[in-house]
């Protein structure tokens, strides 16, 4: 029987918690300034990922690089696969802290390197490093999440993560189309970086105090070098089958082949055993994570370049059209972390999933002319509910499942499941683009006419990441045993 099975009988055992100890939640003396500072590391994600899609229009266009433009943000995931499981064994072994603050020096470094590229693979390779940062940090923060926050705390925190996401939806995408637009492309990343120095001032600390060192007293162990080889195996065959399916030729095939070859032992390695089958419990929580994550980012990343180049938006405008998602986003993960919500958690993730889906769909309508842009502002709306529903659920159960001892590798296998599905869907998505003219599109200035019209290039790549998702509807229904 699943863990997940007995849930109402362990809610009914469990010791009743006072009501003064629910009373301002994570805001509470205790929890006040951690709560701050590790949402604040959350908002410098949030606002780089809504600026930076942003922007990267008009970055691939003046690096000549659109054939590429799926690379520019699945080179973010590969390289985060590998940050991820390294993290797990940092903060298993020595606590959060160091992971975290190097992860979050590796990000603005990153950003740097790509904001001062002067070709398409130098922005590719500085998307990489803060990719390796990004992993090192997102891992990290569940591990301070289960340490330093007890079981009743942490739907409220992880609620918050999602919730600081709204103020940079709505004034990422407007900045960075300003600044794109007035002041160039390239300041964007640049300026990102001075944002770092708060989140470190606020977090770090409070860290070290309650979530810093090891689980134990006893001497901690060595990395598991197994482990770390299967990460880079990940990572190595992520990129190969990525840099296939952006080089379209029968030479192509090879890289692929060793690129396959290379990365499913290393999945099947570092992910709970059962979850490409989809068996129930912690691999069905692990594997909905990737799908949902991977069919919803492999889909997102094309909506500001389809607006911008086949309906003549600007920069900012594109952007904003996403921009109601962060709130809806954050409404969803408020709905999960609802007490009264426990009950229906696995219907809730197979709404949220059916909703994901139908967003997807309804996005490329925008592609016929009379269909009106705001459109794909009202389905992404929905979707990021469903979004926030589903990724929101899958931490609480994560954590759930996981012995303190486990928190970082398992963190880390739900976020390498989340990482390289969107890599590799990326890939794919890419591949499909490049494959049906997507590499030729122009990127028009104004409202004018859009150049070079590829609408074939962004259904292919828009319908399949639907069906995906379809699929995370069905594998949301494996989450708990069958009562026999």
């Amino acid at each position: 029987m699943s863990a997940l099975e007995p849930r109402d009988a362990e809610v009914a055992a469990a010791p009743i918690v006072p009501p003064s100890e629910l009373e301002g939640g994570i805001l509470r003396a205790p929890y006040r300034a951690l709560s701050l500072g590790i949402v604040s590391v959350v908002l410098l994600i949030a606002f780089e990922a809504t600026a930076v899609g942003t922007a990267m229009p008009v970055a691939a266009r003046e690096l000549d690089g659109v054939s590429l433009y799926a690379f520019a943000f699945s080179a973010y995931f590969t390289t985060s696969l590998f940050g991820m499981v390294l993290s797990g064994q940092w903060a298993d072994r020595r606590g959060p802290l160091g992971p975290l603050a190097t992860g979050i020096g590796g990000f603005a470094a990153g950003l740097l390197l790509s904001g001062t590229a002067g070709a398409m693979w130098m922005f590719i390779l500085g998307r990489a490093v803060q990719g390796l940062g990004g992993g090192l940090v997102i891992v990290a923060l569940y591990v301070v999440v289960s340490r330093a926050y007890p079981e009743h705390l942490r739907p409220s925190i992880l609620a918050a993560f999602a919730a600081s996401w709204v103020v940079p939806s709505v004034v990422g995408p407007l900045v960075a189309g300003t600044v794109t637009e007035h002041l160039g492309w390239r300041w964007v990343f640049v300026g990102i970086p001075v944002l770092v120095a708060a989140p470190l001032a606020l977090a770090l600390p409070q860290i070290r105090r309650r979530a810093a060192g090891p689980v134990s007293d006893a001497p901690a162990g060595p990395f598991d070098r197994r482990r770390i080889r299967l990460a880079l195996g990940i990572s190595l065959g992520a990129g190969l089958l990525q840099y296939a399916g952006q080089d379209l030729r029968w030479l192509s095939l090879l890289p692929a082949a060793l690129g396959a070859v290379v990365l499913v032992p290393a999945v099947l390695g570092l992910l709970p055993r059962g979850t490409y089958r989809a068996v129930r419990g912690l691999p069905s929580v692990v594997l909905l994570r990737g799908i949902a994550a991977g069919s919803f980012i492999a889909a997102e990343s094309f909506v500001p370049l389809m607006l911008v180049t086949q309906r003549g938006l600007s920069p900012t405008l594109a952007g904003l059209s996403l921009a109601v998602g962060g709130a809806t986003w954050a409404a969803g993960s408020y709905v999960q972390s609802r007490p009264r919500m426990e009950t229906y958690r696995t219907r809730l993730m197979v709404t949220g999933m059916v909703l994901v889906a139908a967003a997807i769909a309804t996005a490329p309508t925008v592609l016929i002319a009379a269909v009106p842009v705001w459109i794909v502002a009202v389905a992404w709306a929905f979707g990021c509910f469903g979004m926030g529903t589903v990724i929101g659920s899958t931490s609480v159960l994560l954590l759930r499942l996981s012995p303190p001892k486990d928190a970082g590798a398992n963190s880390a296998a739900l976020q390498i499941s989340d990482g390289l599905s969107n890599a590799l869907l990326l890939a794919i998505g890419g591949a499909a683009f490049a494959a049906l003219g997507g590499g030729t599109v122009g990127v028009a200035h104004g409202a004018g006419e859009a150049s070079g019209s590829h609408p074939v290039a962004f259904v292919a790549v828009f319908l399949p990441m639907a069906a995906v998702a379809l699929v995370g509807a069905w594998v949301g229904t494996r989450l708990k045993e069958r009562t026999p």
